[in-house]
């Protein structure tokens, strides 16, 4: 049975899956775009939109919940950059567009950036 069993493994054990989606993150946050595979996409989409609509408020509280997701920089960029820029938004502050098959391995890419 496949209850209550939400998100991706991606190949990977519990510490290297949390170490890719932070990874994924940061860069995303560093770069507004990022080509990876459609499954790594999709698995941090909610979580980014999650930590956006925390940077939107602003408080302490939530810079310190960002913190223990995101590097010390991608926190600072978030809260400084990014939330400031989503106010008046409600969601959907990322964007998936498929592109294609990568060469070596036929894997399905997409690219995620901030809308």
């Amino acid at each position: 049975m496949k209850h209550r069993s939400k998100g991706r493994k991606l190949g990977r054990k519990k510490d290297q899956r949390k170490a890719l989606r932070k990874s994924l993150m940061d860069g995303l946050i560093e770069h507004g775009k990022i080509k990876t595979t459609e499954a790594k996409a999709k698995e941090i989409r909610p979580k980014i939109e999650k930590l956006v609509t925390k940077a939107r408020l602003g408080t302490l509280a939530n810079r310190r919940l960002l913190s223990e997701k995101l590097s010390s920089g991608a926190t600072k960029k978030m809260m400084d950059e990014i939330g400031p820029k989503y106010k008046d938004c409600k969601g959907g502050y990322t964007r998936i567009t498929k592109i294609g098959a990568r060469k070596g391995d036929a894997a399905p890419m997409a690219t995620i950036e901030f809308v």
